[in-house]
């Protein structure tokens, strides 16, 4: 939510949040098809896909998918979680994050990955 430059322009924090998590989920679901074709998420086009709005996100009200999101992020390994605040809460670089948790770069987007797989799986559960 630091890179979005008018806050204002967020209707739901709650809702953006939970987009943000299903969309990371959903990009590390593609990752573990069979195929282990490599997403690049610095990419354009990989970007554009994060923007989308979840199809599933108008079945919830917005409190409950906050309530299931926050549960399933409490769900991650210490680390893990560690690095997903940092990437969409403090908008940290990769770099920056694995320089705070001591870790490579490399590690850091394995982090997201997992995150991202968790949240699709668990939240695909939820509903």
């Amino acid at each position: 939510m630091l890179r979005v430059p008018d806050l204002a322009a967020i209707r739901d924090p709650g809702a953006y949040l939970f987009t943000v998590a299903s969309n990371l989920a959903r990009d590390l679901a593609r990752r573990e098809r069979p195929d282990r074709t490599v997403l690049d998420v610095d990419d354009p086009l990989v970007q554009e896909e994060l923007a989308e709005l979840p199809g599933f996100a108008g079945q919830l009200d917005a409190e409950q998918r906050v309530r299931r999101l926050t549960e399933v992020l409490h769900q991650l390994p210490p680390k893990c979680h560690a690095a997903v605040v940092m990437q969409f809460w403090q908008g940290l670089s990769y770099e920056e994050i694995a320089q705070r948790l001591g870790v490579s770069t490399h590690m850091v987007k394995k982090y997201l990955s997992q995150a991202m797989v968790h949240c699709r799986r668990r939240m695909r559960r939820l509903r």
